[in-house]
């Protein structure tokens, strides 16, 4: 073989046992072609089957000593794949046993051709060079930030409540704080911001378009068609240094010589991801951080206890703003507490009156727990559950005239009675927004009512007097702020039995308390003890330390970390034992799991996480393999009661998993 001539490739495939560089020759009349990062078909098993995948690097010998198959083809000339986002897709997959495939399926988008042909010929853009030392920042010191560009630190960034004209459109003030950092690091190169969903994302982008020229902005979302995200992917590979806003997949955008990552609200449900390997993007970003020497924010209004760990071993530094803002926040379970009969009602007297004192100059902002009209319901005797005689899922009603249905398998119940006391009739235990929206609107008659849910997409609402009943993270912004903002059910939200429901409820209530208008109120109904005084004294960071320490003294996470493995009982007996063999590993478990299958759930510490996710590899290649013996020779798809394993879930001890 001649120098380099041998490509090393990484296949597209989800199985475990082909996640490696797998050798092959170049042919002479590939070798102009036949480049790192290029698409290429590979032939696999002999050349029985051709795969596509990814040439990751070219060398002048071969690992493997036998005869060596060719690349079948180059698909295109494009290196989409960058050494910088394959070796952060290599360590990603490694911290939690994934594939490295997985994680650049994420990554990539699917080929365009049109959009691949026309970015080849038109070739990089020049853009002009940006000044930054111009722009000062409203919250926040300019040499500390300064400071972690140059030095490319990691910070947790405290964001005030607030909203601000970004001309036609109102956003969140944290819009504008971080489009402000991200232009000042602009000079030093391109900027990563990702975002939970597209409110978040509307926001920043019409605060960063109020501050840089249009071209210097890329928006890359699943939430794009796949012609214009890979159009975006494409221009992120330019040399010039750009803002890169999205959602989760937007932290592996392979920007050039990358200054800055900021990640936005990380405790947000929606910035997890669904898809195997399952990483957070707050964890990719730490190793991207690593890897590539960038400066990495993590920026909220509030703090989770994984990003609070990090400020307390050091990793992360605070910033905090150069003035403070705290806002007006009432408690009436404090006001009615001496008072039982005005505590039974949903809404207390004293949220009455700020409502319709309110009214009077601008719109109110209601937030309720759960969409629709009535969620739960209740025997009117003894309060047993109201559940379903099919699947004993809980019943519901659809409208006021509605007869009960399942939630679950929407069967009709119309002659239910109690299994306890055998009686029939009902009581609405919980309202949703629609229901709730009803009873506002005879209460405050000739005031516009507007729901805002999942299936009501509303962001923004004039300045006029209206009542906007919304559900958690589905608040319209007003314009000059909401002139009185009502937190309902909030005892109820916090009985949801998982590990991270105050840390979520904090974070629900403050996003809804940062659209009031300086000086408004904020009433919380039904919260008390110490997440009540926190949000009273708006010290929402002590709330976030207060929180790990009891999950330290438990070792819950974020203290320590988990991975759930599943499988069949053989395999996972062996893997139990091979991991008990580890210094400061615990197995909860083995459990049998609903589909005849058993689990585990590790826990382990930060130290030990490498060798027990190589173990667990080991054991998912183990089991991969056996199993395509066992299909006579044929490689297979992983089956569902193949091995699995998850790494730093946020569900595992939540009730709904046992």
């Amino acid at each position: 073989m001649t120098s380099a001539s041998i490509a090393r490739v990484l296949i597209d495939s989800p199985l475990p046992q082909l996640d490696r560089l797998l050798d092959y020759a170049i042919p002479i009349e590939l070798a102009d072609s036949a480049l790192p990062g290029v698409r290429v078909t590979v032939p696999l098993r002999s050349g029985r089957r051709l795969m596509n995948g990814y040439l990751v690097e070219v060398a002048d010998s071969a690992s493997f000593e036998g005869r060596l198959s060719p690349i079948e083809a180059v698909i295109s000339p494009a290196k989409v794949l960058t050494a910088e986002l394959y070796q952060l897709a290599r360590r990603v997959a490694d911290r939690a046993s994934g594939s490295a495939s997985d994680v650049l399926r994420l990554a990539i988008p699917k080929r365009q051709v049109r959009i691949e042909n026309s970015w080849l010929e038109a070739g990089p853009k020049s853009i002009p060079i940006l000044g930054t030392n111009s722009v000062k920042l409203g919250n926040y010191d300019d040499a500390q930030i300064d400071r972690l560009v140059q030095n490319r630190g990691r910070a947790a960034l405290e964001v005030l409540p607030g909203v601000r004209s970004a001309g036609e459109q109102w956003v969140g003030s944290w819009a504008f704080d971080l489009a402000e950092i991200a232009s000042k690091a602009l000079g030093s190169g391109s900027v990563i911001i990702a975002v939970p969903d597209y409110r978040d994302l509307e926001q920043i982008l019409a605060a960063a378009k109020a501050m840089l020229p249009e071209e210097r902005i890329l928006r890359i979302d699943s939430g794009q068609t796949d012609r214009l995200r890979y159009r975006a992917f494409l221009e992120c590979l330019s040399g010039s240094p750009k803002l890169i806003i999205g959602n989760r997949s937007a932290v592996y955008a392979p920007a050039s010589d990358l200054a800055m990552i900021i990640i936005w609200n990380d405790g947000d449900q929606l910035l997890r991801e669904p898809l195997a390997p399952y990483v957070h993007p707050r964890d990719a970003a730490l190793v991207r951080q690593e890897l590539q020497e960038t400066a990495l924010i993590f920026a909220g209004l509030t703090r989770t206890t994984q990003v609070e760990r990090l400020v307390e071993i050091g990793w992360l530094d605070e910033i905090q703003p150069v003035r403070r803002t705290t806002p007006r926040v009432i408690l009436t379970a404090k006001q009615i507490s001496q008072d039982p009969l005005p505590s039974r009602a949903r809404i207390p007297t004293l949220a009455w009156q700020e409502v319709s004192k309110a009214l009077k100059s601008g719109p109110a902002l209601i937030q309720t727990a759960v969409p629709g009209y009535v969620t739960r319901l209740n025997c009117e005797h003894c309060g047993e559950p109201a559940r379903c005689r099919e699947c004993a899922g809980p019943l519901e009603l659809q409208s006021s005239n509605s007869i009960p249905n399942c939630r679950v398998c929407g069967a009709i119940s119309a002659n239910w009675a109690c299994p306890n006391c055998g009686r029939q009739k009902l009581r609405r235990s919980r309202l949703g927004a629609e229901r709730t929206a009803e009873d506002l609107g005879k209460a405050f008659p000739g005031i516009p009512v507007v729901v805002a849910d999942g299936q009501r997409s509303i962001t923004t609402v004039d300045s006029s007097p209206k009542l906007v009943i919304a559900t958690r993270g589905a608040e319209p912004i007003a314009s000059d702020g909401y002139q009185v903002v009502l937190i309902l059910d909030g005892e109820r939200q916090l009985m949801r039995e998982s590990l991270n429901v105050a840390e979520d409820c904090l974070r629900q209530w403050v996003g809804a308390i940062s659209l009031a208008a300086p000086g408004a109120p904020s009433i919380i109904t039904g919260v008390t003890g110490s997440l009540g005084a926190a949000l009273a004294t708006w010290r929402l960071v002590e709330q976030s330390r207060n929180e790990l320490i009891e999950r330290t003294k438990l070792r819950f996470p974020p203290s320590i970390r988990v991975a759930v493995v599943k499988g069949a009982q053989e395999e996972i007996s062996v893997l139990a034992g091979e991991l008990r063999s580890l210094p400061g590993v615990d197995i909860l478990g083995p459990s049998a799991g609903g589909t005849g299958e058993t689990r585990i759930v590790v826990r382990f510490e930060y130290g030990t996480g490498a060798s027990v996710a190589a173990l667990v590899r080991s054991a998912l290649v183990r089991s991969a393999v056996e199993a395509s013996r066992a299909g006579g020779g044929r490689v297979r798809l992983p089956s569902s009661q193949s091995l699995r394993a998850r790494f730093d879930d946020p569900d595992v001890f939540d009730s709904t998993t046992f």
